[in-house]
């Protein structure tokens, strides 16, 4: 599942890359979220259970909520990196 996650940043720091200016608000969240996701990958699926990545799937739908209608065309690729981590129960 650790190559279907990574693939999924891998898209999504595409897109932003590909995107136009991004808020400092969004930026700072999916800054957040983009550490706490390669914490877990660095340490491994044993201690997905620790505070600072617990509910990051649900973190990650939020944020694809939030600012679907600002960045529409980020929305898909933080969609499935929430559904990613929703799978493996993380």
């Amino acid at each position: 599942m650790d190559s279907n996650l990574k693939a999924s940043l891998k898209t999504l720091h595409g897109k932003l890359a590909n995107t136009g200016p991004i808020d400092e608000e969004l930026q700072e969240l999916l800054r957040q979220l983009d550490g706490d996701i390669k914490q877990l990958l660095d340490r491994g699926a044993e201690d997905s259970g620790e505070t600072t990545t617990y509910g990051l799937a649900e973190r990650t739908q939020e944020i694809s909520a939030r600012f679907a209608a600002r960045h529409p065309q980020l929305e898909p690729a933080l969609r499935e990196l929430g559904t990613i981590l929703a799978n493996m129960g993380i």
